[in-house]
């Protein structure tokens, strides 16, 4: 059986984690899997049980510097640990192909790791692939027009000394590699396009709460904001909406946070008026997470969420109505915002505005798009499967099916 060591780093959501999570649960029917985490571990997230995991020193990205999750350890000696560690990992694991997430195309902060792991993986004494996993929309920083040409010089540069294959999780009916990559005629490896991944149900049965939940008849809305360090304002405006909403509809709004929203910001959308406990009773639930959240999205009535890539994801394979607000990141500018207007042109989803963020406003948003339909798509979501598909024909000469 053919080895992958496959290596993801999320450096504040959780997408890459994700995305990264449901490709290797098609790989391991057929290949050996060693996912190396650089990211901060979550609780209750599941990964595949037959592959091995390796968990480097957590490192994440706070105002555009790395520093270590444990905040005792030093960011210098966490690098010189994680270094030793993915080199260690790589020559005990003696992959047949090495998958690196998102990188060269973004990542760039841990190019200090990723270069000495490049480097092995070229001089192995047997011969080793080199794959980048890659999302739809990397790359939409605003830079200056000198400072993109430089970076796209650097990206084609990498890609062509080390890499075979571009596995690009996207539909070109959407969009293309080269749509924010003008350079794309100028890469040497395959860029394949596996269609969007989408995500399956967890293998782990619902929990009681989950269950319970998911179980009720009224009329469900469900929110949430990925790995939480950016969604606090889009769920306190729908907590100010529900009782307005509860006027005209019956319903039930269950909320994740996520698990890295402040500790006071959800401490304050657990809050009711003043400083009272929200009741028990109302129609307003938050918690920090679920593994099955797309169990909420597959009988919802409506989702609103940010614009994250797997979240957009669920919506596209459930067909739920959605409100996306897509937030704006100092390093990803406009990719989430991109997808959600093309989206929203085609009549899949609503876009949600800043100046939506109200009770009141939010509120009439919700009761008008609840009268539409989203319109239906085409846009292949077996991205997944596609990645397995075309890595076996990479590394085990098996014909892609078609």
């Amino acid at each position: 059986m053919k080895k992958i060591m496959f290596y993801c780093q999320y450096l504040a959501g959780m997408g890459h984690l994700v995305r990264s999570t449901e490709i290797i649960r098609s790989l391991v029917p057929d290949f050996q899997v060693c996912f190396v985490n650089g990211g901060q571990p979550i609780a209750e997230f599941e990964l595949p049980a037959q592959i091995e995991v390796v968990h480097l020193p957590a490192i994440l990205e706070e105002a555009g510097e790395l520093k270590a999750v444990d905040a005792s350890a030093d960011i210098e000696v966490v690098k010189q640990h994680r270094i030793q560690q993915l080199l260690a990992v790589f020559d005990r694991f003696q992959p047949d192909c090495l998958i690196t997430e998102c990188f060269p195309f973004s990542k760039h902060r841990v190019k200090f790791e990723l270069q000495p792991l490049l480097d092995r993986a070229k001089s192995a004494s047997h011969p080793v692939r080199i794959v980048c996993s890659l999302r739809d929309l990397v790359m939409t920083q605003a830079l200056s027009p000198e400072a993109w040409d430089r970076k796209y010089e650097k990206v084609c540069n990498l890609v062509n000394r080390y890499y075979d294959l571009i596995l690009f999780h996207g539909d070109p009916q959407l969009q293309t590699l080269a749509d924010f990559f003008p350079l794309a005629d100028r890469l040497t490896a395959e860029v394949y396009y596996t269609g969007y991944v989408s995500q399956s149900p967890p293998e782990t049965p619902l929990g009681f709460m989950d269950a319970a939940h998911l179980s009720q008849s009224t009329p469900r809305i469900v929110a949430s904001v990925g790995g939480g360090r950016f969604g606090y304002d889009l769920l306190n405006a729908l907590k100010q909406a529900s009782p307005i909403l509860a006027r005209s509809i019956p319903h039930q709004v269950y909320a994740f946070a996520g698990p890295w929203m402040p500790e006071a910001q959800f401490q304050a959308l657990q809050q009711g008026e003043g400083s009272e406990p929200v009741p028990a009773m109302t129609n307003f639930t938050i918690r920090r997470f679920t593994p099955h959240l797309i169990q909420y999205m597959q009988t919802a009535d409506l989702s609103i969420s940010l614009g994250g890539y797997n979240t957009t994801m669920n919506i596209l394979k459930t067909g739920v109505r959605a409100l996306v607000f897509p937030f704006i990141s100092e390093n990803q500018a406009g990719e989430q915002s991109i997808r959600a207007e093309k989206l929203e042109q085609l009549g899949v989803l609503q876009v949600v505005h800043p100046a939506d963020l109200t009770g009141d406003r939010l509120a009439d948003k919700i009761l008008t798009y609840l009268q539409q339909q989203p319109s239906p798509h085409s846009f292949n979501l077996e991205g997944a499967a596609n990645s397995a598909d075309r890595l076996k024909a990479l590394l085990c000469q098996q014909p892609i099916a078609v």
